[in-house]
């Protein structure tokens, strides 16, 4: 279940950028983002809640898994580090970590549903 929204920036719009192109980068930079316990990435485990990315800021939030989440330090961090490696370095990037709505794996893609073995979902 991918429901993480895409938001636009005034400011990038009003210059006749394409912010779908900042948000696509920054979804692509997130798939190899890998939970190493699972070995699925944060896009398909549904772990991205929400999204706005232009060429000044990206913002993201993310949840894990659960709350006692071994990688909860490690996997936000990735996240940034792989932001980080497709925007300019003047790009400010926050990423966030949030529980509400507390992560199910209903959230998660049918790819990776598959890829963990669950079937007829």
């Amino acid at each position: 279940m991918q429901d993480y929204n895409y938001q636009n920036s005034d400011a990038d719009s009003q210059n006749g950028s394409n912010d779908q192109d900042y948000n696509e980068i920054a979804v692509n930079a997130l798939y190899n983002v890998v939970d190493p316990e699972l070995n699925i990435d944060i896009i398909n485990l549904g772990l991205v809640y929400k999204l706005i990315a232009s060429a000044t800021n990206v913002y993201l939030e993310m949840t894990l898994t659960t709350p006692g989440c071994p990688v909860s330090e490690s996997l936000p961090q990735e996240a940034k580090w792989a932001l980080s490696q497709v925007f300019p370095p003047q790009c400010r990037i926050e990423v966030q970590v949030v529980w509400d709505p507390p992560w199910s794996p209903e959230r998660m893609s049918e790819k990776a549903a598959q890829m963990l073995g669950w079937h007829g979902r």
